[in-house]
């Protein structure tokens, strides 16, 4: 169940998805890595900014993080992001060892356009890989959260490969 700190923290990711869409080469995911109630790095969605499809917000801020800490263990942290990770970025939580994540937008929350095409949830990710000590809470603020993003009928850009739609045919 999501307490007063979740909700704090979450603010504090959806200020980073408007730092991020206001930034050139930036998009508007939020991340906030925290650990014994302090945060440890935040950062969004830095894609174009740095030509790397791989510099998701999470992506982001666990590289941030091993930086400052000098390792790779992250172990006692918690990732607050605006939308559910997707597959890859649950997969870089698991390796990270993240005791916990946080979201505030799902995949049905918002456009399809945001997660890989297969939809894997992060939840499965989390079950397959045997990790039961990685605790998940979803739905912080899913409204405004939402609202940072497309609407599961809104149109989108198609010219963005991004933006192209992933489903099967």
């Amino acid at each position: 169940m999501a307490t007063e700190r979740d909700v704090h923290f979450m603010r504090l990711a959806i200020g980073q998805a408007e730092i991020g869409k206001s930034t050139p080469g930036g998009s508007e995911v939020g991340a906030v890595l925290v650990c014994n109630d302090k945060v440890a790095c935040e950062g969004f969605n830095e894609g174009e900014l740095h030509h790397d499809a791989t510099a998701h917000a999470e992506i982001v801020v666990i590289r941030r993080a091993g930086n400052l800490l000098q390792r790779t263990d992250l172990s006692g942290h918690t990732l607050y992001c605006t939308l559910q990770p997707c597959g890859m970025c649950t997969m870089a939580c698991l390796w990270a060892g993240i005791s916990r994540i946080v979201f505030g937008a799902g995949r049905g929350d918002v456009h399809h356009i945001y997660f890989e095409s297969r939809h894997n949830n992060t939840v499965d990710f989390i079950r397959d890989a045997f990790r039961d000590d990685l605790e998940i809470e979803g739905g912080v603020l899913k409204t405004e959260c939402a609202a940072l993003y497309a609407k599961p009928d809104d149109p989108v850009p198609t010219s963005d490969p991004a933006h192209s739609d992933t489903r099967s045919a």
